[in-house]
C-alpha cells in the first residue's frame, strides 16, 4: 500500500473510530488496539520509572514515528522514549532520530507474535532505533534489543519478570521488573 493512501486511511480512521490506532508494516495496513487495562499500567509505570531516573525524557504514548530503511513505513509503538520535547512540532508522523527507545507490550491477540516479535524488530533496528523493549506478557519476559545494524538488531536480551535489568546506552535506566508479573493473565 502507498504510504499517502496509508496516512488517508489513517486520518479517516482516527476521525471515525476514537482511538484507532492503525499502521504500515512492510506495506502492509494493520491495526493494533489500544493500551488499556493491564496494558496501560505497564506503560504507565514504565513512564514513572523513565522520568524518576531520567527527568529530560518522557515516554510519549501517542506519538506516530516514520520507520523503516526506506522510511516507508508508520508505527504507532506503545512507547517512545525520548527528549521530552522531541516532538514539538512534529505532526501525525515524526521522524524517529531523537528517539532512544521504542516500547511494545504485548496484547494478547491473534496477531501479536509476529508483529511485536519478528516485523517491529526489523522494522525498528533498519530505522536505527538505539533500544527496542519488549514487554512479553504471554511468556511473562522482557526482551531488550539493541546495538541496530541497519537490518536487525544485534543484541537481544531476555529475563523473566522478577529480574533487574539495566536498559543500554544511550537510555541507561535499570528497571526492577517484578511490577510487571502483575499485569499478565
Amino acid at each position: 500500500m502507498p504510504v499517502g493512501t496509508f496516512e488517508a486511511i489513517a486520518l479517516h480512521a482516527a476521525r471515525v473510530m476514537e482511538g484507532a490506532r492503525v499502521e504500515l508494516l512492510r506495506g502492509r495496513l494493520g491495526a493494533k488496539a489500544v493500551p488499556y487495562g493491564d496494558r496501560g499500567c505497564v506503560l504507565q509505570w514504565l513512564t514513572r520509572v523513565c522520568v524518576r531516573r531520567r527527568p529530560e525524557l518522557w515516554l510519549d504514548t501517542q506519538q506516530g514515528l516514520v520507520i523503516e530503511s526506506r522510511r516507508e513505513g508508520r508505527a504507532r509503538p506503545d512507547g517512545i522514549l525520548a527528549p521530552s520535547d522531541a516532538f514539538a512540532g512534529a505532526g501525525t508522523w515524526a521522524d524517529p532520530t531523537p528517539v532512544l527507545m521504542i516500547v511494545e507490550v504485548t496484547s494478547y491477540d491473534s496477531d501479536t507474535d509476529h508483529r511485536d516479535r519478528v516485523e517491529k524488530p526489523r522494522a525498528y533496528a533498519e530505522t536505527g532505533i538505539p533500544v527496542y523493549l519488549l514487554v512479553d506478557r504471554d511468556t511473562c519476559e522482557i526482551k531488550v534489543h539493541s546495538q541496530p545494524d541497519g537490518v536487525r538488531y544485534e543484541q537481544v536480551r531476555t529475563l523473566p519478570f522478577g529480574k533487574e535489568v539495566t536498559l543500554p546506552d544511550p537510555v541507561g535506566i535499570t528497571l526492577d521488573t517484578e511490577p510487571l508479573k502483575d499485569w499478565t493473565r
